[in-house]
């Protein structure tokens, strides 16, 4: 728990009292995560070697310089990155939470949200559901 408060900025929130089983809900910037202890914990694999191209999650940034403070702060190994997209360049950092779980911080939020073909985007929000139902619609009055 300390380590997605204090690194990635997520807030404690209540979870349902009927669980029997040892956990904690997060919440921030939109989503929840659930975490989970382990009955084993001294059996899962801890992971070593950063490799930006294993299975992570990614989780967008203000200030990919404050992120980068911080874990230089909180001595967490990290790996930087760049990538480019028709000019618009993204700065990646890759870095395991304490369960050897790997995690991206990037700046995203610069390549524009291009949805697939019949997608949109989704969110657990009733406020911004309705509001991507909107924009859908209008969408399909457009195309019309």
């Amino acid at each position: 728990m300390d380590f997605y408060q204090n690194v990635l900025g997520f807030v404690p929130i209540r979870r349902p009292g009927s669980f029997d089983f040892n956990g904690a809900w997060l919440f921030g910037h939109g989503i929840g995560i659930h975490l989970l202890q382990s009955e084993n914990p001294e059996n899962l694999p801890k992971k070593k070697e950063i490799n930006p191209k294993d299975n992570h999650i990614s989780f967008q940034c203000e200030s990919m310089g404050a992120v980068e403070k911080k874990l230089k702060d909180m001595e967490i190994e990290y790996v930087r990155a760049m990538v480019e997209e028709g000019g618009i360049y993204v700065e990646q950092l890759f870095f395991h939470d304490p369960d050897g779980f790997m995690i991206e911080i990037c700046n995203c939020d610069n390549l524009p949200v291009i949805p697939l073909a019949g997608e949109m985007p989704r969110s657990c929000s009733r406020v911004n559901l309705q509001v991507l139902q909107q924009r859908q619609q209008i969408h399909q009055v457009v195309q019309q």
